[in-house]
């Protein structure tokens, strides 16, 4: 099994961008990735806005998948995830969700053991999970830094990119261009205090390239019971808006109903959920139950 070292990393989703691994589809692969602080936390002593904040939040790749083109779609799924035994979390004055309150500057270093990470005397239970995995943006698009979300993907920072789970990506560049890393050992919903707890890992994957007319506006979570469309804007509102929009459009089209009845649809069965209000971006999710409609009759 190919496994794609660490230590080729970039900081910008743009396209054009070039491989540095390649596999083809169905191919079983595995991803090293550095922490978001690329490793430089190593005690609770350090001050964290030291650091070269330049090469904060590394992505492994590009990741060159063979037979993806633009138009294609691109579903990645996410086989296993392994960590380290021990993460960093921490928070900043003027920083998070609650910048305003957040005065003090601490660094806590957090031992993972035996299926918990322990804090405070606390046994929290991990759920290992990918913060920023995407593809080559469209030209139209632009750049953008592997700390924010958009519709390439990106630092989503959702919970439920998790093992066992697939995205679906919009694919924009030959090759698609897969990068990813900052993996959480475990974060809530909404990141509230700008770190979930950082940690280093490695990722098993395998990917599909799927031909179809279907283009998706925003990357798609699948699990095992329900589907949610992960989106992003300057706002809350505004990240909760296009994933609805984008949910209710994908409904209407699969299940061939009008837009009113797919809105009312929605009201009864789809729930809003927030990933992060950290990022530059923020971003939110539209869950929408199997039950309802699932992937192979949105695509």
């Amino acid at each position: 099994m190919n496994r794609f070292s660490k230590e080729n990393v970039i900081y910008n989703f743009e396209y054009g961008m070039k491989e540095e691994y390649r596999v083809k589809p169905k191919e079983k692969f595995i991803v090293e990735t550095c922490d978001c602080f690329h490793e430089q936390i190593k005690s609770e002593e350090q001050v964290l806005m030291e650091i070269d904040m330049d090469i904060v939040n590394p992505a492994t790749g590009p990741i060159y998948i063979e037979n993806a083109m633009p138009g294609d779609i691109l579903k990645v799924n996410i086989i296993n995830i392994e960590i380290k035994d021990k993460g960093v979390a921490a928070a900043i004055p003027n920083a998070g969700g609650l910048a305003e309150e957040s005065k003090e500057a601490i660094v806590r270093v957090i031992e993972v053991k035996d299926g918990y990470a322990n804090y405070l005397g606390k046994k929290i239970p991990i759920s290992p999970m990918i913060g920023v995995i995407g593809l080559a943006p469209a030209v139209e698009d632009g750049k953008w830094g592997t700390h924010t979300p958009w519709k390439h993907g990106g630092n989503m920072d959702s919970t439920v990119i998790r093992k066992g789970s697939s995205l679906y990506f919009q694919v924009q560049q030959e090759g698609a261009m897969l990068a990813l890393g900052d993996l959480h050992a475990v974060m809530g919903d909404g990141e509230l205090c700008f770190t979930g707890l950082e940690i280093s890992g490695e990722i098993e994957l395998e990917v599909e390239v799927i031909k179809t007319k279907r283009k998706l506006k925003w990357p798609i979570v699948e699990l095992n019971d329900r589907i949610e469309i992960i989106a992003s804007g300057e706002s809350l509102d505004e990240a909760t808006k296009e994933a609805a929009s984008t949910a209710v459009d994908l409904m209407k089209d699969a299940l061939k109903i009008s837009w009113a009845e797919s809105y009312v649809l929605a009201s009864l069965v789809m729930d809003l959920k927030i990933s992060q209000i950290v990022n530059p971006k923020k971003t939110a999710r539209a869950a929408i139950p199997k039950n309802i409609v699932t992937m192979k009759e949105l695509l």
